[in-house]
């Protein structure tokens, strides 16, 4: 009986730390991109339901690829079980990547 390769990727976007979990990761065509297919989601076989994986479960709903920056992701782990898929909200505190270095209108 052959396992299913799991992965469990941290990537930031849009001010939030986000952790999912899919079947594929691959480097993407486009030079930069990493590309996850298969994602995983609870199923909600239990009464509790998470909001955070339900947030992440609905902006993802008929995604079958997402491709990210490569810069953007934190890390990929490949896994032996799901764990729970969130959105953790960064706050202000996080510079964001790439800045320009060089800004128009600037003072010299």
């Amino acid at each position: 009986m052959s396992k299913e390769t799991l992965y469990r990727v941290r990537f930031i976007g849009q001010g939030s730390l986000y952790e999912v979990y899919a079947r594929d990761v691959y480097q993407g065509e486009m030079y930069g991109f990493i590309v996850l297919e298969g994602l995983v989601f609870n199923e909600n076989t239990k009464l509790v339901v998470d909001p955070s994986e339900e947030k992440l479960k609905h902006e993802f709903e008929g995604v079958t690829q997402t491709i990210i920056p490569m810069h953007a992701v934190i890390r990929i782990d490949e896994v032996e079980k799901r764990g729970t898929a969130k959105i953790v909200d960064l706050g202000d505190n996080v510079t964001k990547f790439p800045s320009p270095v060089y800004t128009p209108g600037g003072d010299s």
